[in-house]
């Protein structure tokens, strides 16, 4: 895959409007399986599993790529559309995209840009006042 390959995976766009449902605040990879926990929690009931699954693994991606790359404040939320949930994570990176790992073996990992990208049924990322977002929504 060729670096204009991967820029096209990850495209810059705003994602559907809305409303916060769930929010976290984090400093360190060491809070994810709390955060995965409470969106289990939150999510439980034997029609939520498939999505629960995809949604954790998302936000759970998606959350430590900020943790590890991105720098500054990083938010994470979990927001419901009709029938959807859009994962949004926030960094303070805003002259680095997220950008799927190109050449590199597959062992070395940079493939969960890739994964989120595979489960979403849309996604991608864009700037506003100096915070770079990511973002993926999964449906059913």
């Amino acid at each position: 895959m060729t670096g204009e390959t991967a820029k096209q995976l990850w495209p810059s766009a705003r994602p559907p409007a809305a409303p916060d449902r769930f929010a976290w605040d984090l400093d360190s990879v060491a809070e994810l399986p709390l955060v995965r926990a409470q969106v289990r929690a939150h999510l439980a009931g034997p029609r939520q599993g498939d999505l629960r699954d995809r949604l954790v693994l998302a936000l759970d991606e998606m959350a430590s790529n900020a943790l590890r790359h991105g720098g500054g404040r990083v938010r994470a939320t979990v927001r419901p559309l009709a029938g959807a949930w859009l994962v949004e994570v926030r960094d303070g990176a805003p002259d680095t995209p997220p950008t799927p790992a190109v050449g590199r073996d597959p062992s070395e990992g940079g493939l969960g840009l890739y994964l989120i990208a595979e489960l979403a049924a849309d996604h991608g990322w864009y700037v506003t006042g100096g915070t770079k977002y990511v973002w993926a929504v999964l449906a059913p």
